[in-house]
């Protein structure tokens, strides 16, 4: 099996982009992906780590994407080398909106009467910071009793301290990977939240804008979900990929390769991304 969805230490994970692959190496993952948020910086160290072990891997990136209904909406980006000059701009203007929201949710936090700083924030990574990094000061300081409880009664949407980023629209993030020569995928269908027969408007509307694949694999996605994902990537002949959403100890129920147990991403998922890319 393969896992196409992970993050490293150089966004919100806890495995440094080398440490990465060496577990999927030790687990025997056939092939690896690695898709940090807004950042290509952990991409080098892993491609050459992958290359050394003979490991099958990917070159990805996640970027969050604008979606005004309750959901969230994340889109994958895939490709055969770390150097993608291409987005670098596009993604120096998101990490900035990604410290500044950073700065306010910390504010929001500090209103609230939550003893934390940002210079406590910033001790907490060594890549991009977002808010599974928030998520873990607060329980290192004895806020919440886990990091669920952090997104739950502070930092997911709707809660008191969450603060928007400022977003690409579908249109924009799936027109700046292609551009690069990449594979735009739509992560987790699940995080829509829209009933079937809307999902499937939606996802063959983005298909017209350029999408070519779903993640129809998802350690969230039911048995029944998954099936009804992988019956509309054949009706809109979309490439079909899968992944665990690894971040370590940031989500620490989640497995490399498995998710919470109940995942395995076929070989095949890896094989016809990387021919896609190869063309």
């Amino acid at each position: 099996m393969v896992d196409l969805h992970t993050h490293s230490t150089a966004s919100d994970g806890t495995y440094s982009p080398k440490e990465l692959v060496r577990l999927a190496k030790k687990i025997g993952l056939n092939g690896l992906a690695l898709t940090d948020h807004d950042t290509l910086s952990g991409l080098k160290e892993a491609f050459e780590e992958a290359k050394k072990l003979e490991l099958p891997f990917l070159c990805g990136i996640e970027i969050s994407v604008k979606y005004e209904r309750q959901g969230h909406f994340h889109l994958l980006g895939y490709f055969l080398t770390p150097e993608i000059p291409e987005i670098e701009e596009t993604l120096k203007k998101l990490q900035e909106a990604r410290r500044k929201r950073n700065q306010k949710v910390v504010e929001k936090l500090q209103a609230l009467g939550i003893d934390i700083t940002y210079e406590e924030l910033l001790r907490m990574g060594k890549g991009e910071i977002g808010r599974p990094h928030i998520a873990r000061l607060l329980f290192e300081k004895g806020v919440v009793k886990n990091i669920q409880e952090a997104f739950e009664k502070y930092l997911k949407k709707g809660a008191p301290a969450y603060v928007p980023k400022s977003l690409l629209s579908p249109e924009e993030a799936i027109s700046l990977i292609l551009k690069a020569k990449g594979v735009p995928v739509l992560a987790h269908p699940v995080s829509l939240k829209l009933p079937e027969e809307e999902l499937f408007s939606y996802i063959k509307q983005l298909k017209s804008s350029g999408l070519k694949g779903i993640e129809a694999y998802y350690t969230e996605h039911t048995k029944e979900f998954t099936e009804f994902l992988l019956d509309l990537a054949k009706e809109l002949d979309l490439l079909i990929t899968g992944g665990s959403d690894f971040h370590g100890e940031n989500k620490p129920d989640i497995k490399l390769g498995v998710g919470f147990g109940n995942l395995k991403v076929p070989d095949e998922c890896f094989t016809q991304l990387k021919q896609t890319l190869s063309f």
